[in-house]
């Protein structure tokens, strides 16, 4: 899937790993205990309200701090379909990426957005729509290899593809 679309939770910048997931949950990588416990120290609400396919906003490097994998997962595993931000950090991109959570820096799109706007985000076209606000905005598109490894739902799945190791 190259095109996402949902509603929006808005979060400033410097968003560390421990306001995605507290270091206090990282006994499992089960995702679904990871997303009960997912941005609740930022937004104490999140993990009861975030519905399927909802889209995180944040500012400026987002998931800075630890490099855990644990993050994207408890995203990932809340139904979060994406994040946009204006800047990420490095390691949690990779991990973003290795895990199959789509991410996309786009300044533009998250100076205007409030919570519960709707986005509308493509990844191959690398722009994303504030439906809300009726604006387009140009982010940079995924190379082809970055969406294939998003469509195997992360790296392993992209690299077993890849190997013939899953059909």
């Amino acid at each position: 899937m190259n095109v996402f679309q949902g509603k929006t939770w808005v979060f400033g910048d410097d968003i560390d790993t421990d306001a995605i997931i507290p270091a206090r949950y990282l006994t499992t990588q089960d995702p679904k205990i990871l997303a009960a416990h997912c941005m609740e120290d930022a937004e104490p609400d999140f993990p009861k309200k975030v519905q399927p396919g909802d889209i995180i906003v944040g500012g400026k490097n987002f998931g800075c701090g630890s490099s855990r994998e644990h993050a994207p997962i408890a995203i990932s595993g809340a139904g979060v379909s994406l994040v946009i931000a204006e800047s990420f950090a490095r390691i949690f991109f990779r991990n973003a990426i290795n895990i199959g959570l789509p991410i996309v820096e786009c300044p533009q799109a998250v100076s205007g957005c409030e919570n519960g706007h709707t986005l509308q985000v493509d990844l191959a076209a690398g722009v994303v729509k504030n439906l809300t606000l009726n604006e387009s905005y140009e982010a940079v598109a995924f190379p082809d290899f970055m969406q294939e490894i998003i469509q195997a739902g992360g790296l392993i799945g992209f690299v077993k593809r890849q190997t013939g190791g899953e059909k």
